[in-house]
């Protein structure tokens, strides 16, 4: 019951945090997400440093915080149709292969490679968050940055209690071995239910629209999960942190929403609805 309690006090304190950083734009959700990369970069980079693997640790900070600021909305374009964030992270590929060059050391090939995933998997993920707040605007952006959020926590609570009551066959069994086909499918069905919810009210989308979405999102959520657990597999680590009580790190939180809120602005970007 304590490791509960710690559980929801954490989860109602992170809650609040997002909601305050969200509903206030890019002046509070900006330096929110640079931290957040900043510990989750942290949390990366020390997963490996366990494993004997090497990042060029400063550089890929700071080239993280650069792709945080590069997605905020309303820069000029360094091109037509372009943006910095392509910039920083072509010129972070050039920076990482020079100084290879110039100081090799040990697997330099290992050290590009892991530090480029890094900025991948993190920041430049983290980056969407800033522009789906601002699709397609900055009023109409809370309800569609809202909806990955919503349809991310209805699939988690949806899997779990599907696959407790019904689960038999497993998912990804090498991978994560708790999840199961039948909690996949209760994740997509909650997802729908309350995207359905939040879409009538909204007066936004079709049914078809809606469960469209849901799966999606629903898929991308999952993936998310999957994602990050094979990445600690590969690692030899249970946890990405210690940074959340009762939780874990907070890579352990944000796995899928890093995958669910790309997938939501792409998506509205291609004008799917």
């Amino acid at each position: 019951m304590e490791t509960l309690s710690v559980r929801v006090l954490t989860s109602v304190v992170g809650f609040s945090v997002v909601v305050l950083a969200v509903l206030f734009g890019w002046p509070t959700l900006l330096p929110a997400l640079l931290l957040v990369s900043f510990l989750s970069l942290r949390e990366y980079v020390r997963m490996l440093d366990r494993r004997d693997l090497d990042v060029r640790h400063i550089s890929v900070y700071l080239f993280g915080s650069a792709l945080i600021v590069a997605s905020l909305p309303g820069l000029p374009s360094p091109w037509a149709g372009g943006s910095w964030r392509e910039v920083i992270l072509g010129f972070a590929l050039f920076y990482f292969l020079v100084i290879e060059v110039i100081r090799p050391g040990e697997r330099p090939l290992e050290r590009i490679v892991y530090s480029l995933f890094g900025l991948l998997y993190i920041p430049w993920l983290l980056g969407y968050f800033l522009l789906l707040r601002y699709t397609p605007n900055g009023t109409d952006g809370l309800i569609y940055f809202a909806l990955p959020l919503l349809a991310t926590f209805a699939t988690d609570i949806g899997g779990f209690f599907a696959g407790y009551f019904f689960g038999r066959r497993k998912l990804a069994p090498e991978v994560s071995p708790a999840k199961t086909v039948e909690g996949a499918i209760g994740g997509l069905v909650a997802s729908f239910l309350l995207v359905l919810v939040v879409t009538r009210l909204a007066g936004i989308w079709s049914l078809f629209d809606a469960f469209l979405y849901s799966a999606l999102v629903a898929s991308a959520s999952q993936l998310g999960d999957l994602s990050e657990s094979l990445l600690k597999r590969s690692l030899g680590a249970k946890d990405s942190g210690t940074s959340l009580p009762g939780h874990g790190g907070l890579l352990d939180r944000l796995d899928s929403l890093l995958f669910a809120v790309p997938i939501t602005y792409l998506f509205l970007q291609l004008g799917v609805f």
